[in-house]
């Protein structure tokens, strides 16, 4: 499993669901708050007229009110567009292989060899790995032996085995007779990359659509 730069030919459906605008309602809540302010004016007590101050504050208000419904336009629109782009530049990924968490097996036919790997935050005096049968039954054991923190990759002969086969694999990291956290890495192939709302997401051959934003490396 190593990490190499990826192109391809695009193979990108965007799907995205473009933010109701605010602007409209900006606009509405200005010109309804201006006639009441109006029509409180007008028909106020002459004896008792709206302080001065009271009317700079309500216009500061529905001033500010208005001017966070342009911001929240601006940057949803910002948002959109760059889910986009950056949905058309992940086009170049279809094709290729990425590095995401699952413990399947990929198995390589030409070798014969199965492959996986796995990431610790922090190093272990000891890591195995169990491969696994379909039903859960432990096939084969692997011992790695002390590992530093990182992402690590392991081989393991398949013999006649294929992606087919369903083999998957579990992987126990300790430090001083304590289990330590790891986290079970896989190779996947991308199919497609789309967008749903504003996330970008990948369309993998074995595990079906993940978000981008879970791609470890580049395979």
């Amino acid at each position: 499993m190593s990490v190499s730069a990826a192109t391809s030919t695009p193979n990108v459906t965007v799907s995205s669901t473009p933010a109701a605008s605010s602007a409209s309602s900006s606009t509405v809540s200005a010109d309804t708050f201006l006639k009441l302010l109006v029509a409180q004016m007008q028909n106020q007590d002459p004896l008792n007229p709206m302080d001065n101050a009271q009317v700079t504050s309500q216009m500061a208000q529905i001033n500010t009110v208005t001017g966070i419904n342009t911001l929240n336009t601006t940057v949803q629109s910002l948002s959109s567009q760059f889910t986009q782009m950056q949905a058309l530049q992940g086009a170049s990924l279809v094709g290729h292989s990425v590095i995401v968490p699952g413990n399947m097996l990929n198995i390589d036919p030409t070798s014969a060899t199965g492959q996986g790997g796995f990431q610790i935050a922090t190093p272990a005096d000891a890591v195995k790995v169990d491969i696994l049968a379909p039903s859960g039954a432990v096939v084969q054991t692997i011992n790695l032996g002390a590992e530093g923190a990182g992402m690590h990759s392991f081989a393991w002969p398949a013999g006649t085995a294929t992606n087919a086969s369903g083999y998957t694999f579990r992987v126990t990291a300790t430090s001083g007779g304590v289990t330590i956290p790891s986290t079970a890495l896989m190779s996947d192939i991308v199919d497609a990359v789309s967008t749903s709302g504003n996330t970008f997401n990948l369309e993998l051959q074995n595990s079906g659509t993940v978000p981008y934003s879970t791609v470890v490396a580049l395979n």
